[in-house]
């Protein structure tokens, strides 16, 4: 009881002490000494738990300076992996199969952004941020129709591992498929310098653009992306806090008439008619109704690095006490601050006071406060920055067919029943989330409509030590990877998922 009472009012000040003020950012993931470099993901540790090792790294500025970088790999017979500014994947797309590997990284090309509005597309250099794109295509009075809801990731590395939004209209929800154009630089012979760029363009090369939309690093170094874009538009946003019943079945509908919208069930948390489910109606709003929102999502935002160190602490205590009444009680408080602040919406930029939460798409559509630095308030970060032992968690994300994914919510149902308060520890985090994207012609992309979920869960500090709940993270697993034919994110997952 003791340990449950003191992370609650751990749980409320982390909540409560999230600011938009910006903090400590990232550390790179590429680290150098006179023994060679090795690269990390965002969050410090990789799936197997080994280090990724490389000779050398190159920091191409222009296309020209990396095709330089990719010719001198391809002359010497070097392995190449490509590393992002963030490296946000958790699966190792960006580990060398050996330690006389050269990394590529983009951090530092980033300096192009072309927007042509005669044809609607924006062309950028692979390197640039999401939320750099962002705000340069809506300060020309256009937007990104489709993004992450992470903006902690490189244009080059999110179409490269499938990232997503949501959406069953218009192109659908992954990014990938708004692609209408890409330069490549590959490997070429001696008498083409050892390295050349492709030019690849939807209506002239579509096969060849199908392939190297969602290619994970290994058809070459992605240079430069082009993406569709339309005249500027509005969103509104409400969560409607509510129940789970007929989820299962209501969702197909809930899919095709919201054009932005997510379903977050919380599998223990009760509402007044079931267990919670919360619907995100999110949809375009008419020009001309004022709004000012912004998307500043609670999980994102900076926190006080003493609390994210006092919260993961208590977590481990729970976990080695086995005080399921304590990861309980945690997910009733996190949940109801969460109900109470919109999740991070703010209607003013500053302040929730109410739904709906209208705004422009460039400000509702992503978000990643905790990201960006400031040299006064060296004492917030993102909550999960390895540097200061924070937060520590896994995360699976299961891609389904439409036409399996009722079977599986019932048998996720049905689990819990069983014993609801196993599930949480998947509370105290964001319970389950579910996301619509379209069928796509990428070849390593879903071939037909899909529903994507996923969940976050705690991560031991040691790979020996068991979970508190274990048994039902893997359960939910096999039931959907192996019973009910989903299949993995590329960037999320560990690896028992994509062996299954």
């Amino acid at each position: 009881m003791r340990f449950s009472n003191t992370l609650l009012l751990l749980i409320l000040c982390f909540l409560v002490i999230t600011w938009t003020v910006r903090s400590v950012p990232p550390q790179l993931p590429v680290q150098c000494d006179q023994t060679g470099c090795t690269v990390s993901n965002t969050y410090g540790v990789w799936p197997d738990r080994t280090n990724c090792k490389a000779a050398k790294v190159a920091y191409p500025t222009t296309e020209e300076e990396l095709i330089k970088a990719v010719a001198y790999a391809s002359e010497h017979n070097l392995k190449v992996k490509t590393v992002t500014k963030f490296s946000s994947t958790i699966a190792k797309l960006a580990c060398p199969s050996g330690s006389d590997a050269m990394l590529i990284s983009t951090s530092k090309y980033n300096s192009v952004i072309e927007i042509e509005p005669e044809r609607l597309t924006i062309k950028a250099d692979s390197g640039v941020s999401l939320r750099e794109l962002i705000d340069k295509v809506e300060a020309a009075g256009f937007s990104i129709r489709m993004s992450p809801y992470w903006e902690g990731v490189s244009i080059g590395g999110l179409i490269s591992t499938g990232s997503h939004g949501s959406s069953w209209s218009g192109r659908g929800g992954s990014v990938h498929d708004h692609v209408v154009g890409i330069n490549l630089v590959v490997p070429a012979t001696s008498s083409e310098g050892y390295a050349k760029v492709v030019s690849i363009e939807e209506g002239r090369d579509d096969e060849l653009l199908n392939a190297v939309k969602v290619s994970l690093g290994v058809l070459g170094v992605i240079s430069k992306v082009k993406l569709s874009i339309e005249k500027a538009i509005k969103r509104s946003i409400t969560y409607n806090f509510t129940s789970d019943v007929a989820l299962e079945v209501m969702f197909m509908e809930y899919g095709k008439n919201f054009e932005f919208g997510d379903i977050r069930p919380h599998p223990l948390v009760r509402a007044s008619n079931g267990n919670t489910a919360v619907y995100r109606y999110d949809h375009r709003s008419p020009d001309d109704v004022s709004g000012n929102g912004v998307n500043d999502f609670i999980g994102f935002q900076s926190n006080a690095i003493l609390i994210s160190k006092g919260v993961r602490a208590l977590e481990k205590a729970l976990e080695t006490s086995k005080s399921e009444n304590g990861k309980c009680k945690t997910a009733d408080a996190t949940l109801a601050y969460k109900k109470l602040t919109g999740k991070g919406l703010k209607n003013n930029g500053l302040f929730f006071t109410g739904y709906p939460v209208i705004g422009t798409q460039g400000k509702l559509q992503s978000s990643g406060s905790c990201l960006y630095s400031s040299s006064f308030r060296i004492d917030l970060s993102c909550s999960w920055d390895p540097r200061y032992n924070g937060l520590s968690f896994y995360e699976t994300t299961a891609i389904f067919p439409v036409s399996r994914f009722r079977d599986f919510f019932l048998d996720v149902k049905k689990l819990r029943d069983l014993k609801p308060e196993r599930f949480c520890g998947i509370d105290i985090y964001n319970g389950i989330l579910i996301r619509f994207i379209k069928g796509s012609k990428a070849y390593l992309g879903q071939t037909e409509d899909s529903v994507v979920i996923d969940f976050n869960y705690y991560r031991a500090d040691d790979a020996l030590t068991p979970r508190l709940i274990q048994d039902v993270m893997e359960e939910m697993e096999q039931m959907a990877f192996v019973k009910d034919g989903a299949k993995p994110h590329w960037g999320k997952n560990r690896k028992v998922v994509s062996l299954a």
